[in-house]
């Protein structure tokens, strides 16, 4: 049997959200499935329990945690995108970067031609590269 191992995204409340605003900014972005909380369960009805999204070819995992934690996403576990041209970078730069709050400034670094790492409005941290 193959294993495959996925990140998992934890939110409490946004997940459909921040799924939507994912995949929107991905060529063949897409939520993969969705299985919700019902009435009478540990969370809202409606509520994502767990979802799949695939992303530049990868597939995500997230919840809407019914628990509230003393913990949020951190930079030290980030999701690394390859760009395929300076477009690309700017755009997605952009886009995470509303409302959310910027580790390093798109830019110059020595390791590639550009690079920017920030948390997005949902706390979830990207670093972005264009080789």
């Amino acid at each position: 049997m193959t294993q495959t191992v996925h990140p998992f995204l934890m939110f409490t409340g946004k997940a459909e959200e921040a799924m939507s605003f994912y995949i929107s900014l991905f060529p063949n972005g897409r939520i993969n499935s969705i299985s919700r909380y019902t009435a009478g369960g540990p969370n809202a009805p409606g509520s994502v329990m767990r979802a799949s999204f695939t992303i530049g070819e990868q597939t995500v995992l997230c919840t809407d945690s019914p628990i509230k934690h003393g913990f949020t996403f951190t930079p030290s576990f980030s999701l690394f995108v390859n760009c395929e041209s300076e477009d690309h970078i700017r755009r997605l730069s952009s886009a995470l970067g509303v409302g959310g709050t910027v580790l390093m400034p798109l830019g110059h670094y020595g390791f590639s031609r550009k690079f920017a790492w920030l948390n997005d409005r949902y706390g979830v941290s990207w670093q972005l590269n264009l080789d």
